[in-house]
């Protein structure tokens, strides 16, 4: 059994979580290749989005327990080292250089929120079961918090942390985990909406504005930020894909890249 399982069409990587027999759950190995998948596809020319999917029963349910069972005689260092594998792959997907969605089908709990929260755009099934559970074993959610926090607001945090309740699907799309909801039917059509909408964008300035969005967000406005702004926008407009954008659209003409689209 491969894990993940890749596939391609239409610009759009799927990369697929492909271990249904424990839901999904991630261990040391799982996360190397994850984070070697998303390394090769940052390199791709004609990948212009991912997808991120799941196999089986559930999206994902955290961590393997087989791993936990082995990294519990771990000592500090060891656990440094193990924990920064999971971090890694994590900010490699969180500033992965193009679009990311992630297609949620069923249940995620602990680490595959983190996974959910690293993307950038979640489309969810409406039936799917949200948990962040580390304090019910002890642990906490550091790893992942960095993009959970960013996801769904520290408030929200606050509560889902420190609780370990299960919440549904509207309720992680009301506090911002989750853009939009689906039924179990609709979901493929409605992440292949949003992967065409993607695809249709300017590569370099989908780079560039994920690079704007890490840069600004929640960073006070200041004379340096404001500079820093003005920088990006007259770096994009004197790029060719820029320039031939901008000479696109007073007649309306498609660039290059959506030429026969």
């Amino acid at each position: 059994m491969k894990h993940p399982e890749l596939s391609f069409g239409a610009g759009v990587a799927t990369v697929t979580l492909n271990r249904p027999e424990v839901r999904n759950a991630f261990n040391d190995e799982v996360i190397t290749e994850m984070t070697a998948v998303f390394l090769e596809l940052a390199k791709r020319d004609e990948v212009r989005c991912v997808v991120v999917a799941g196999n089986g029963p559930a999206f994902c349910a955290g961590a393997d327990l087989n791993w936990m069972k082995r990294i519990a005689g771990y000592s500090r260092d060891e656990n440094i080292e193990d924990a920064m594998g999971l971090a890694r792959m994590l900010e490699g997907l969180y500033r992965f250089p193009k679009p990311t969605v992630a297609r949620v089908h069923g249940d995620v709990y602990a680490g595959g929120v983190g996974l959910v929260a690293a993307c950038d755009i979640v489309v969810s099934v409406d039936s799917a079961q949200y948990c962040l559970s580390e304090v019910k074993l002890g642990l906490i959610p550091a790893t992942i918090s960095p993009y959970v926090i960013r996801a769904m607001g520290a408030r929200a945090a606050h509560r889902y942390f420190l609780t370990a309740e299960r919440f549904g699907a509207v309720e992680a799309q009301r506090i911002g985990l989750v853009h939009q909801l689906a039924t179990a039917d609709e979901l493929d059509a409605r992440v292949a909406d949003v992967a065409r909408a993607l695809v249709a964008n300017g590569p370099d300035a989908m780079k560039a504005c994920k690079e704007l969005l890490h840069d600004v967000a929640g960073h006070e406005i200041s004379s340096g930020l404001i500079r820093r702004t003005v920088e990006k926008i007259a770096d994009i407009r004197a790029s060719d894909e820029g320039k031939e954008g901008i000479q696109s659209f007073p007649g309306k003409r498609k660039p290059s890249r959506l030429q026969g689209q």
